[in-house]
């Protein structure tokens, strides 16, 4: 029987890496929920919508066509913007964009039809809350700022994007602070999820320990 795997947490605390490695050893479907609103985001900006324009963002929500295939390359209306959903411009954008609900409910469905029959690992905000309650297994991957900003700084310097560290902490604290308010969809701990810190730990020390409880809990 299929079964899901949420992993929540805020920005920077390792969730896409982690659960990209946790896919590859336990042969599951990796589903970047984040990556659905970072195309709405993209698709927003080439358009010259403006933020407080949330109807047009609404309209553009129903006439966008987002896909992703197995080796977790998004595509936009037929185009591969792996690496364009990760510029500055549209992180500087996507929690405001995603915090409108009707943007969130069209994600959130095509989210549920990406993962219809298949044992899936998602990471995201709302996954063990909102997107998929009955997840057969929550983490909530926490770490402090300090650590999540020389993360992600690392991250955007590996992929040749120009931003100082003053500006990922400055949109990372803003993304907190709406991803923590949203009206739908809020970054909450789940009741049933197990919070694993991930400050001072290594990528392998991390994966090890989620994937003790995976398999505890789940017979792979």
């Amino acid at each position: 029987m299929p079964f899901v795997v949420a992993i929540d947490g805020p920005a920077g605390a390792g969730k896409g890496t982690i659960t990209q490695i946790l896919a590859q050893r336990l042969g599951l479907v990796n589903i970047d929920t984040g990556a659905t609103y970072r195309c709405v985001a993209l698709a927003t900006l080439r358009e010259g919508i403006k933020l407080e324009e949330q109807e047009k963002i609404i309209n553009l929500t129903k006439k966008i066509q987002i896909q992703m295939d197995e080796k977790q390359q998004i595509y936009l209306n037929g185009e591969n913007v792996t690496r364009q959903i990760r510029e500055k411009e549209v992180s500087q954008i996507v929690s405001q964009v995603s915090s409108i609900k009707e943007v969130r409910y069209k994600m959130v469905e095509l989210q549920r039809k990406m993962a219809e029959g298949k044992n899936v690992i998602m990471e995201g905000r709302d996954i063990g809350t909102y997107v998929f309650p009955k997840a057969d297994v929550k983490i909530y991957l926490d770490a402090t700022l300090e650590e999540r900003v020389k993360r992600r700084y690392k991250e955007m310097q590996e992929k040749g994007v120009i931003i100082t560290k003053s500006e990922i902490e400055e949109n990372i604290k803003i993304r907190d602070y709406n991803d923590t308010h949203k009206e739908i969809g809020a970054l909450k701990i789940a009741e049933d999820a197990i919070v694993v810190d991930t400050t001072g730990q290594s990528i392998n020390q991390v994966v090890e320990k989620i994937e003790k409880i995976i398999e505890k809990n789940i017979t792979l």
